[in-house]
């Protein structure tokens, strides 16, 4: 039984909508503006769907940093976060790379200064450093590898036994990789905010009213609620799971603007987004800096512009293109 406690909300249910498809003016001039400027635009999943329907490429970090690194547009326009950013233009750093909104930060990236790894690192120079890709360019040029949720644990696999890994910055997908990987890390204490808002109150209550739908967890939730998941996985293998699983009706926990792309990617099913303790589903604010007038001011000004020192830049891209590598 769930606890009464626990606040009561009108679950979101989301479903194929065919008028999502239809296209505005301002979405019309952010396609007419990409074509004349031999523009691509890269879009997270957790992205608005007005801006996921102009995209050339919709996907998770992973998929992303491949289009960034095999992209032959003049200008690379990132629908995401800071951070995601970034990535791209460490992997083109002669290509205009633009955010529409430059302070759509990360609190997972914010949780790890790269001043404090650097001093972790002087203090222990044999550890070897696993970042996930949420992170800073700054923390990504001191690190040995880089990773995302969807082959985190493939990345940790791979590294040498002898080797004593920091796995930074989040703590509970470095939690689930140990847990996988059967591999001891050291996990540095950060976390997306958005993400350990899920609870296992709130999921059980969820069960309930959907008894038949499985539960789709991010790696990035706690572990009372990953444990209590059909499934734990990076947002883009959500979308192969739940293609091949036959159930109608799923209970997703990961940022709602993923219940965009399954709608529309699996029209014949339902997504229920998880709720929270404190509300019916999840949305990242930073994630939502990023709106459609400001992708078209950012295509019609070509700013505001992600710019990185070269030094970063090349100390940056070897842990990149490791993973790219390995994965």
């Amino acid at each position: 039984m769930t606890d009464p406690k626990v606040k009561q909300f009108d679950l979101q249910v989301f479903r194929h909508n065919p008028d999502q498809l239809k296209l505005n003016e301002d979405q019309n001039e952010i396609l007419n503006l990409k074509k004349e400027k031999n523009a691509v635009i890269l879009c997270h999943n957790y992205q608005i769907d007005q801006i996921q329907q102009v995209a050339d490429y919709i996907g998770d970090s992973l998929g992303l940093a491949r289009q960034a690194a095999e992209t032959n547009a003049d200008i690379i326009v990132f629908c995401g976060v800071h951070f995601m950013a970034e990535t791209a233009k460490i992997l083109n750093p002669q290509k205009k790379v633009l955010l529409p909104d430059l302070d759509a930060g990360c609190s997972l990236s914010d949780s790890c200064p790269a001043k404090q790894l650097e001093d972790y690192k002087n203090k222990n120079p044999d550890t070897y450093v696993v970042a996930y890709v949420n992170c800073s360019a700054d923390v990504k040029a001191l690190s040995d590898v880089i990773c995302t949720s969807g082959n985190a644990v493939q990345i940790v696999n791979q590294i040498p036994a002898d080797k004593e890994i920091l796995f930074v910055p989040d703590q509970n997908l470095g939690q689930w990789v140990t847990a996988q990987t059967g591999r001891p890390m050291k996990l540095w204490p950060g976390s997306c905010y958005a993400h350990v808002l899920f609870t296992k109150e709130s999921i059980e209550r969820c069960r309930l009213e959907f008894p038949n739908a499985p539960v789709v967890a991010h790696p990035e939730c706690i572990e009372s609620v990953r444990d209590l998941a059909d499934e734990v996985c990076s947002t883009e293998k959500m979308v192969t799971f739940c293609k091949n699983n036959s159930a109608e009706t799923f209970i997703i926990l990961t940022e709602t603007g993923m219940m965009h792309r399954l709608t529309r990617e699996l029209p014949d099913k339902a997504f229920v987004a998880g709720p929270t303790g404190h509300c019916a589903c999840n949305d990242c604010r930073f994630m939502k800096m990023n709106t459609l007038p400001k992708l078209l001011d950012c295509l019609r000004n070509e700013t505001p512009e992600i710019t990185l020192q070269p030094s970063t830049i090349d100390k940056a891209k070897l842990p990149i293109a490791k993973m790219l590598q390995w994965s």
